[in-house]
């Protein structure tokens, strides 16, 4: 059986988006409670019932966590212009390497606003 298990991760940071239109409120420094969803893709091991534990993901995703949180984003390299878009595909570079079923990640930046990347 082929299932998709996700965890959900929140964390504190400020960014501005220097692209952003003249006069645009993103362009202002400002700050999110960031949600951050990781899903995985794959095979169920017919012993333990799962794709993976959710303990192994947490732990796959703590060093980028820390990174992230309480930061302001615009001084991480590769987050110049931390858009939902990018921050999403920056956090798919740092996991996929060594998560090779990772196969989303969503960005939450509002209640109502975010943004889900699938890779390329």
């Amino acid at each position: 059986m082929i299932a998709t298990l996700y965890k959900d991760f929140i964390f504190e940071s400020a960014h501005r988006l220097p692209h952003a239109p003249p006069g645009h409120k993103c362009s202002q420094l400002h700050g999110h409670s960031f949600l951050i969803r990781l899903e995985v893709t794959g095979e169920v091991d017919p012993n333990t019932g799962w794709i993976m534990d959710f303990a192994d993901l947490k732990a796959a995703f703590n060093p980028v966590l820390n990174q992230l949180d309480h930061h302001y984003l615009n001084d991480i390299p590769g987050l110049k212009n931390p858009t939902s878009e990018v921050l999403a595909q920056w956090v798919w570079g740092q996991l996929k390497p060594n998560l090779p079923i990772l196969s989303a990640v969503t960005i939450k930046e509002t209640c109502t606003a975010g943004c889900i990347y699938r890779g390329q």
